[in-house]
């Protein structure tokens, strides 16, 4: 009797568990999304009220300064958790053991956007503060 197709079945059922373990993915933001690069590469002085709206979307506050020109205010918080699990697992015909490990991280992030108006309702100034902690 051939025992080489039995030795690699138990081949693969010793090894095969070991190398599975699973890893975090990065995120990739969602279209829509409000980020630091957006706001840098298509928000411009001159632009309209309704070009930032289809850029940005709905502000979170609309207010005004002292010379009653509309100020918007976008302020978004994320929080993202992460988690990394690692397990493995070994066996010696009827001998076996386990080991199994989580990791989980968060992380915090703040973006405030300000879009300054002018009497005409044209963009005439705009400034951002991005954290992440």
């Amino acid at each position: 009797m051939n025992q080489l197709p039995c030795l690699a079945l138990l081949l693969l059922f010793v090894w095969l568990p070991a190398s599975c373990a699973s890893h975090p993915e990065a995120a990739a933001p969602a279209p829509g999304e409000l980020t630091v690069g957006k706001v840098q590469g298509e928000i411009k002085v001159g632009m309209s009220s309704v070009q930032v709206l289809e850029v940005l979307g709905a502000p979170n506050i609309v207010t005004t300064d002292d010379e009653r020109r509309e100020v918007w205010v976008y302020d978004k918080v994320s929080t993202d958790r992460m988690d990394a699990g690692r397990s493995s697992y070994g066996t010696l015909l009827l001998f076996g053991g386990s080991q199994s490990r989580r990791d989980t991280s968060t992380r915090q992030r703040t973006l405030t956007i300000l879009i300054k108006y002018d009497a005409d309702k044209k963009v005439r100034d705009f400034a951002y503060n991005y954290t992440q902690f």
